[in-house]
């Protein structure tokens, strides 16, 4: 049997960039949103309140993100052998979740503006909600190199993302406010920004309910690691195939070869490790050599057992 350790945590350095990005954006966004409370206090702008709202989430998000980094680098335990690193991914749907609740509160407040809309001052409030793309931008740019290879932090920056896109519609709406005198402009661009922020969420919550199910990597296609494997000389077949994320960008998998008596098993191991790991990508293996005869015998008990 072939197995390399799950055991260790070998992103614990991977760890340090992310880390430092987190604590760059949860120190902007928490700065900007007691500014953004203020000032949509002063300019009586409920849009801006409500950006600052989110805001504050974006703070709670990017605090959980980096708790569950911290958390997800704790060592190893004879009772948790892979480590705590899917704490990331249990943030990034909690993130997920959070964003499609934001979303319905927008929505929800949109509609109410839309038989009501307020009066604001809207220069004060144009400025202010530049200030906050600023921010959100900045934020976006220190998340934006970490993103890709772990879900918790794309998770941080999809709250971050869905801020900008309401500090966005802000800066619209104060426009139109401004110079028309178009109170409803700013429910009917928070309807758009809400849609934005629920399709970013959905696949967020998607993504990560994938993982902690086991589900198959989506850039992995099964049948065609079957293929490979079962290419290799001196394999009858191969069953009991699973592929699955432990977090993101560490995948394993384990399965059962069935292999003739008169091979030389160490060389098929070797072909077979070399083939997960150099084309697929997967580092964490667990591959069960058996003999055809033993698989028989399994076949054999199985099929007693269904008549039985």
């Amino acid at each position: 049997m072939s197995h390399s350790s799950l055991y260790t945590n070998s992103n614990c350095c991977s760890n340090q960039q992310p880390t430092r990005a987190l604590w760059i954006a949860l120190t902007l966004t928490c700065i900007f949103t007691v500014v953004e409370f203020a000032g949509g206090w002063l300019t009586n702008s409920l849009a801006l309140m409500a950006d600052a709202g989110h805001m504050l989430t974006d703070a709670a998000a990017l605090g959980l993100s980096l708790f569950a980094l911290r958390f997800a680098a704790r060592p190893a335990t004879a009772r948790k052998t892979y480590g705590f690193q899917r704490v990331e991914i249990l943030a990034a749907l909690v993130n997920g979740v959070t964003l499609v609740l934001i979303s319905l509160v927008i929505f929800y407040e949109a509609y109410e503006r839309l038989f009501s809309p307020p009066v604001v001052k809207s220069g004060p409030m144009l400025a202010i909600a530049c200030g906050g793309l600023a921010i959100n931008l900045l934020c976006a740019s220190a998340l934006h190199g970490s993103h890709s290879t772990n879900l918790n932090v794309r998770g941080a920056l999809l709250h971050v993302i869905g801020d900008a896109l309401g500090s966005v519609g802000a800066i619209v709406a104060g426009i139109l406010m401004l110079t028309k005198g178009w109170y409803l402009a700013d429910p009917l661009i928070s309807f758009g920004v809400g849609l934005l922020i629920l399709y970013n969420s959905w696949r967020l919550v998607k993504d990560s309910v994938d993982i902690l199910l086991e589900g198959t990597p989506a850039h992995i296609d099964l049948e065609t690691v079957h293929g490979a494997l079962n290419s290799v000389e001196g394999v009858e077949s191969i069953h009991d195939l699973h592929i699955w994320t432990l977090t993101s960008g560490i995948h394993a998998m384990s399965c059962h070869a069935v292999v003739c008596g008169n091979d030389d098993r160490h060389q098929i191991l070797e072909q077979l490790s070399e083939i997960v790991r150099r084309r697929f990508k997967i580092d964490h293996t667990t591959i069960q050599l058996e003999e055809v005869s033993l698989r028989h015998q399994e076949n054999h008990s199985c099929h007693e057992c269904a008549t039985s």
